[in-house]
């Protein structure tokens, strides 16, 4: 076993003591900080700085030496899966992710590939082995992937959607298709995952971010089932420790009882869940992960400490809680408003943690 000079979160994740709440930002390594910035300019684009390990790296490790932050997240998207599969991903500048070739028939679909993670997606796992190497030991290294049904909305529309037209429209006239997209994505979402466990990662997020825009029934049908298909093939132990599997589901707070059954670890809970009732639901079979709005950081520095205070209060004693973020920073936010989250975070919890 490699040895972790702070392992809190990793503790945290499986309801471990810890002395204080660990915390990490979804998108901690983003275009709020100008050294980001910097570095995307040297790469040229994002997709480039994605694909160059060295930088990649760069800024994996840049939110760790402005900010005492409890564990690292690979530097990566959530749809290097369906680019691998030959959709070409781009991002314009101050857009959101495009799809070239958006799949649009069902001949697209029956001839979608599985990536190859040391192949086709190879880039990324040279992150992982630069970052972990990087890391030397001081906290863990988080890898992630998007959920099936979430890779699949992207697919089908294109870019990001406020309808869903498409991908709705097939998943109620032709659900046989949708299927086969969503079997295709778990089996590679599945290995990509675990070929970053074997080469680093020490916990792994599922990002469902479109599951919320579901009906209850959908909401199993079509993005948990495959979910939970794919927590079953994971690696949930490597180097002698267990590896935790967390999943966000964003507007999934009405079905944390059955997302709690599914066999992560942790669920991620985004702003508009009280954390409180939350643990009250789940807290016996599972951490909980969250759930500051991002958007509050854009309040005073007294504001963001009472936020903060009030979450750990929600939560209360005990342990089984990693503070996050309910979704990812904005790039508007002021890096110094982070620095008085994630100070307060460490500060206000450890009375929570005495015995």
């Amino acid at each position: 076993m490699s040895a972790l000079k702070n392992d809190r979160y990793l503790k945290a994740l499986l309801r471990e003591p810890v002395d204080y709440t660990p915390v990490w930002m979804m998108r901690q390594a983003g275009r709020y900080l100008p050294e980001y910035q910097a570095t995307r300019a040297q790469a040229g684009d994002f997709m480039s700085l994605c694909r160059n390990a060295d930088l990649a790296c760069e800024v994996t490790l840049q939110p760790l030496r402005r900010y005492d932050l409890d564990a690292a997240i690979l530097f990566s998207d959530i749809l290097t899966i369906p680019d691998a599969m030959g959709l070409g991903l781009h991002f314009g500048a101050g857009e959101g992710p495009k799809f070239a070739r958006p799949i649009e028939n069902q001949s697209a679909v029956r001839s979608l590939p599985i990536p190859d993670p040391e192949q086709e997606l190879q880039y990324v796992m040279n992150a992982v082995r630069t970052i972990r190497r990087k890391l030397n030991g001081t906290v863990p290294l988080i890898g992630f992937s998007g959920s099936p049904f979430t890779l699949a909305c992207y697919m089908a529309e294109g870019g990001g959607s406020k309808e869903f037209r498409t991908i709705k429209a097939m998943m109620y006239s032709r659900p046989d298709l949708l299927h086969k997209i969503l079997h295709v994505n778990a089996q590679a979402v599945t290995r990509y995952l675990n070929t970053q466990i074997e080469q680093g990662a020490q916990a792994v997020q599922i990002f469902d971010t479109w599951g919320g825009v579901l009906s209850h029934s959908a909401f199993q049908e079509f993005s948990l089932a495959y979910i939970k298909q794919i927590i079953g093939g994971l690696i949930r132990e490597h180097d002698g420790r267990r590896v935790p599997v967390i999943v966000f589901a964003k507007g999934g707070g009405q079905w944390l009882e059955l997302m709690a059954e599914c066999g992560a670890d942790a669920l991620g809970l985004d702003w508009t869940t009280d954390i409180a009732q939350a643990r009250a639901r789940v807290g016996g079979k599972v951490a909980l992960q969250g759930n500051f709005d991002p958007f509050a950081l854009f309040g005073t520095p007294e504001r963001i400490r009472e936020e903060a205070a009030q979450i750990l209060a929600g939560f209360g004693k005990g342990s089984g809680h990693v503070f996050n973020l309910g979704h990812g920073i904005n790039q508007h936010t002021d890096p110094e408003h982070a620095k008085v989250l994630i100070d307060a975070v460490h500060e206000l919890s450890r009375p929570y943690h005495s015995q």
